[in-house]
Order: structure tokens, then sequence, then C-alpha cells
């Protein structure tokens, strides 16, 4: 019955594609069980109970979806302004601001020049309120390098306008190195930190030469990097001692993290990355910590072959706080306020393109301690939250959906 439930729900969503489906009725989702499937890890053992496959919460979510704005190339980013506009990169190079009624606006001119090879291209947007629409604003791009090589780039300015936006002063403040003939496992997002700083995740390119380099400190493949709005290293990163590029880093030893927030009852951030086959991570990263890849995964490579040695623990290398296996393919990430759900305050609301909708975790301190999928039918690429409270979620099908509660949502806490 509930596959068959789930089975309607999916149906309906696809049903409200297309341009006549924005401000159609809301479809009501239903809840599904959290991961029954076998791991790929065969015989893998969690390092501790809860580490992967938390029970469902004890009640059910209940969330209703309606297409809010459609119409879009591949939505990558998305930021969501004070006054409910939302602004939204475009995979090909674009950036649009979409208004609080779901209007698609002209794209914004100034957006530097993209590398939209493979998973290349224009990817995370980040803005820090400065006044009455007036922003700091950062991108997140692949930018082409000399020969076939590409590399993960950010640039920062100035973001102004009440209606659509315009852009000044953009400069580039980070530059992955080395550049690197691949083009996939780009990261990237950017999360501004309350001290002013800016995170910014980054992909360790995937092919086995360019993995290795996730573990060295000369290098910003496979990292996050902690760096002021100026592109300057700050000085109590954990590596500024030995400058150059190692002074940028926050931690290293991680694969393709496209997933990052800000998660206020901890103060700290947090990171989602994709595994190979098994092995997403939900982590809190700490400054100078080695969080493993390549050298330990609980995933295996696609060719079913285990990665380096086979193993999932090693000393001094830090383990997930929570994992997947099979994977959920993680993309974006919000802790959402409880404004529009109470039940959801201070949970984690993490997209999923192979999950294809939102998988919600639960916490206990920094613990997991229940999991909830809240299928939408298909891949989603970034998730925020509204001013309201209300979800926003992007699609690979260039739409973007907006989640309430159903209108027999309790609006109770039941955990």
């Amino acid at each position: 019955m509930r596959r068959f439930a789930l089975f309607i729900t999916v149906l309906a969503l696809i049903a409200c594609g297309g341009e006549t489906a924005v401000g159609a009725d809301p479809v009501v989702v239903t809840p599904a069980l959290t991961e029954s499937r076998p791991p790929n890890g065969a015989g893998q053992t969690p390092a501790f109970p809860g580490q992967t496959r938390a029970p469902p919460p004890a009640q059910a979510s209940s969330v209703q979806s309606r297409v809010f704005a459609t119409g879009l190339t591949t939505p990558w980013g998305v930021e969501v302004l004070p006054d409910g506009r939302l602004l939204v990169t475009e995979r090909p190079g674009r950036l649009r601001v979409i208004t609080a009624e779901g209007h698609v606006l002209p794209e914004i001119a100034g957006v530097p020049l993209v590398d939209a090879r493979g998973q290349g291209g224009l990817l995370d947007v980040a803005v820090k309120p400065l006044g009455p629409n007036d922003f700091t604003i950062c991108l997140a791009y692949a930018a082409a390098r000399e020969g076939a090589r590409s590399a993960t780039a950010v640039t920062c300015g100035r973001a102004r306008g009440s209606e659509n936006l315009t852009l000044s002063d953009m400069r580039v403040v980070f530059d992955q190195q080395p550049a690197w003939d691949s083009q996939s496992h780009f990261g990237s997002r950017i999360v501004f930190a309350p001290d002013g700083a800016i995170f910014i995740t980054t992909g360790e390119r995937q092919k086995p030469a360019a993995r290795v380099n996730a573990q060295r400190t000369d290098s910003t493949i496979g990292k996050i990097v902690r760096l002021n709005l100026d592109g300057s290293a700050p000085p109590d990163n954990p590596f500024a001692g030995q400058g150059g590029i190692a002074a940028q880093i926050w931690s290293l030893g991680h694969r393709n993290l496209q997933a990052a927030a800000w998660r206020p009852d901890t103060h700290a951030l947090w990171t989602v990355e994709h595994g190979p086959r098994g092995g997403d991570e939900l982590n809190q990263p700490q400054p100078g910590r080695n969080y493993g890849w390549p050298i330990i995964t609980y995933g295996i490579d696609y060719n079913g072959q285990p990665i380096g040695d086979g193993v999932t623990a090693r000393a001094g290398l830090q383990q997930p706080v929570y994992y997947w296996d099979p994977v959920i393919a993680p993309s974006g990430m919000v802790f959402h306020s409880g404004r529009m759900f109470p039940a959801w305050r201070g949970d984690a609301l993490i997209g999923g393109l192979q999950s294809e909708g939102l998988v919600r975790l639960v916490f206990k301190g920094d613990r997991v301690v229940a999991e909830e999928r809240i299928p939408l039918g298909i891949a989603i690429r970034d998730v925020a939250e509204g001013p309201d409270g209300a979800v926003y979620a992007a699609t690979n099908d260039g739409r973007i959906l907006k989640l309430t509660p159903a209108p027999d949502a309790n609006p109770t806490r039941a955990h």
C-alpha cells in the first residue's frame, strides 16, 4: 500500500511539470520508510550505533508540494532573499531572480564565464545582506584552464536591486589548485560564517590520479577552504603557519562536497559529501582534521572493487557522524528554523539526486537519531528555506518546488 501511495504521488508531481502547473493545487507527499536495501559495502560495520540507517521519527511528516517556478535549465544553487525572492543559478552559466510570486526574471549580467562541460558550470550562490536590497554575493563555478583542464573557482562582489539584481565589483577570491583534466567533482558550496569568513567546499576531481590530492596540504582538491572575503587566509586557519595553499585549508580528505550549511544551534559548519557506491557522509568538519578519502570509506568503487585497502577506519582519520549505503547522492542542505514546520526545528533537510526527494535528519546533540525520506519524484539539486519557513527545492528538470505543511499537519514535535 505504501508503494502504491508513493507511485501515485510521483505521478501527480510529474503531471505538475510545465508552465501551466505553476500555482496549481498542491500535492500531498507521502513520507517513505527509511533505507531497506542491502548495503553495497557488504561486511562493513558501522563504527558506533546509529552511524547509519537511523529509524524513522515517531510521527511521520505531513507535507504538500506545489510547483513554484518552472522553465529553468538545470538549476544548481538556490538562495532566498529576505523579501522572499529567490536567487537561482543555472548550470549553463545564468543567474536569475525569481520573484516572491514565482515569476522568473531575465538573466543577470556580469556572471563569470563558466566551463559547462560534464558536471561543471555555474554552481552555488551565497548572499549576505548588507542593507535593504543590498548584498554581498559569491558565486562558485567551474572555470576553464589551459588545455582541457578546469578548476573550481569563486568570485565575490556586490548585488543590488529591489526586483532584479545588478552585480558590481566582482573579483575572483578562490581558484582551486591544481587544475585538472576532469569534468567531474567540482563540489561546490559556499557558506557565510558569522565571523565574516566564507567556507568553500571542493571536490577531488574523481580521477584516481587526482583523488590522492585530497590528502595533501599543498592542494585544494578534496578540501574545505576557509577564506576572508578578499581571498586572504584567516590567520587562525589550522595550517596558516605553512603559508601558501595550505593556509587556505580548513579540513582535508573529502570526496565531493555538494551540501553544506551553518547549523545555528551548534554554531558550526556541517557538510554532506558524495561517496562512490555507498559511503555518502555527514560531517561536522573540525579545523585541521582529516576525513579519510580515499584511504577510508564506507563505499566501494563503481566497478565493485574496494577503494584502496577497503578499510572503513584508520587511526588519525575521522569517522563520519552519519553515512548512507546505498547512496542518496546528496546535493544541498538547510537546517530548518521550525517557523512553518515546528516538528522540523533544528533538523537537517538534504536534497537527494538519487533518492529523488528530501532526506530529513533528526538530531540529539551531534548524533542522528531519526531519518525520514520525503519523496518528490525527481532529483533534487538544492534546498532552501524562505522567510516564512516554507521549503524550496530545485529539481534537475528545471523547476522550483515549494513545500508547506499539508492541511492535517500536526504542529507539535514528536521526538
